[in-house]
């Protein structure tokens, strides 16, 4: 793969590591798409879900399809802040103290289990998935780029689990939900795990330059004004919805952006369009609102309401020119 950074585009990039994924994670075309889109955006992925639907297998898929290097975090009620960001430790030898890296210094980090982490624990991710530095006992050390944390979760009615705080949640591009396959999907499912296919045996098919030049392809894809504004509508609109205490920050306005941009990339164009923030408009904004007390009693759902903003806030039509 070297020595072919400037030859392959961001379009190409998605390919390989899709089709890489798929061979592991099978029936899911839009749930892997969504996911590339958010390495190609370099923004952190949340994948949540019930137990056994392959929150992991995903996460460990991605890991194992970009080159470089990648750790995996097993969160557990005593892990502690330093196992993820590292310690000082004491060299007799040396006479002095010398910096120990944690879990997260890699290129692509699993965070497995992340809500069964005390607050804690969590917390210790806030700095580095916001800025890609770490800081300890005064000194900012930075970890390497890309930087991209893929974390799973069950859902937070279940034992054992600690709700991530809103500021947690608005460091993630997008959340996305797995999901019971069909049964012809959970045949091939089994077969395939009988014929022992696991993510270990995925190679890497994009190393980190090639990465770094897509993201960077990413960020350029073009988009009008009229397409930025329908973006920020939508998240103002979240702002003033009746069932919603608190909308999506301007944060999410700019994941909101960069994921409809990484999705026009997996479809082959160099211009978003209005149906690329539409499409990325549930995984980017569901995990930023938060509903009133009134909704929540009455089983609202933030699904629900991203559905009403969006049959709501007018999409602008684009003329050829303006593509």
């Amino acid at each position: 793969m070297s020595g072919e950074t400037a030859s392959v585009s961001a379009s190409e990039v998605y390919q390989r590591i899709a089709a890489n994924v798929q061979r592991v994670v099978r029936g899911k075309p839009r749930l892997v798409r969504l996911a590339v889109a958010a390495l190609l955006s370099e923004g952190h992925l949340l994948i949540e879900d019930v137990p056994g639907l392959g929150k992991t297998t995903l996460a460990r898929c991605l890991a194992r399809s970009v080159g470089g290097s990648w750790s995996r975090i097993q969160f557990t009620p005593d892990l502690l802040p330093g196992d993820i960001t590292g310690v000082q430790v004491y060299r007799q030898s040396e006479e002095r103290f010398t910096f120990q890296p944690g879990g997260i210094f890699a290129n692509v980090v699993v965070a497995d289990e992340i809500n069964r982490g005390t607050p804690k624990t969590q917390s210790a991710l806030l700095e580095v998935m916001s800025e890609r530095t770490v800081t300890v006992d005064a000194v900012r050390h930075e970890v390497p780029r890309p930087f991209l944390v893929i974390a799973t979760q069950n859902p937070i009615e279940m034992e054992g689990t600690y709700r991530l705080p809103e500021a947690q949640l608005d460091r993630f591009t997008m959340r996305l939900r797995v999901g019971y396959p069909d049964l012809a999907t959970e045949v091939m499912v089994i077969m395939g795990d009988c014929a022992n296919v696991s993510p270990d045996d995925l190679p890497a098919v994009v190393d980190i330059p090639t990465l770094q030049a897509a993201v960077a392809q990413v960020r350029a894809i073009r988009i009008v004004p009229a397409v930025v504004e329908y973006a920020a509508s939508l998240a103002q609109a979240t702002r003033q919805h009746v069932d919603l205490r608190y909308g999506a920050s301007p944060r999410g306005s700019i994941a909101l952006v960069r994921a409809a941009q990484a999705v026009a990339a997996t479809h082959g164009r160099d211009y978003v369009t209005p149906d690329d923030i539409k499409e990325v408009a549930h995984p980017v904004l569901e995990h930023r609102v938060i509903l009133t007390p009134d909704a929540e009693l009455n089983q609202r759902r933030p699904d629900v309401v991203i559905d009403q903003i969006l049959a709501k806030v007018p999409a602008p039509v684009l003329s050829a020119e303006g593509r």
